[in-house]
């Protein structure tokens, strides 16, 4: 058995890696953590076994560029007040209207469970592999995670 093209893994897993570094990152860099997952995976992907769950692969290296991206930003110097204007309003543009405004004021751990198993599906067990700690601890950040989701929701609601 051998690998696919990796023209055809980017294709069935780059909207996934996408999304998980939009709720890890943030819109505004996740365009550079995925450019950089996919980067990294290319130079991994011919020592990459046939039987090897590259869903899996791609998140946890999705994981690690996203985490390399929040520490860049953290060195860079803030922004002034004055913000540039989006140009156009695509439909990934939209999934941040509707969840990043509450997504990311959650914990990295919570924002980072809450990811990698709603948003790509992973079991908590392979969650845990990427986070650390137990599947246990990841269902727990999770469901912390979607609990304070929908407190944020529920206040919004309540004051629109």
């Amino acid at each position: 058995m051998s690998l696919e093209p990796f023209e055809t893994v980017v294709t069935r897993y780059g909207p996934m890696v996408l999304r998980v570094c939009r709720a890890v990152v943030g819109p505004d860099a996740a365009d550079d953590a995925w450019s950089e997952t996919f980067l990294s995976a290319l130079q991994a992907y011919p020592r990459l076994r046939p039987d090897s769950d590259v869903q899996g692969w791609l998140v946890t290296i999705a994981h690690r560029k996203a985490i390399d991206q929040i520490r860049a930003a953290a060195r860079r110097p803030r922004p002034t007040d004055t913000l540039p204007e989006r140009v156009t309003e695509a439909p990934a543009a939209l999934w941040e209207s509707d969840v990043w405004p509450v997504l990311q004021h959650l914990p990295p751990k919570q924002r980072a469970c809450v990811a990698y198993h709603h948003l790509v599906g992973l079991p908590y067990a392979e969650v845990a592999a990427i986070v650390g700690g137990t599947a246990d601890a990841a269902r727990r950040a999770a469901a912390d995670g979607i609990k304070a989701m929908r407190t944020a929701v529920a206040a919004q609601e309540v004051r629109a």
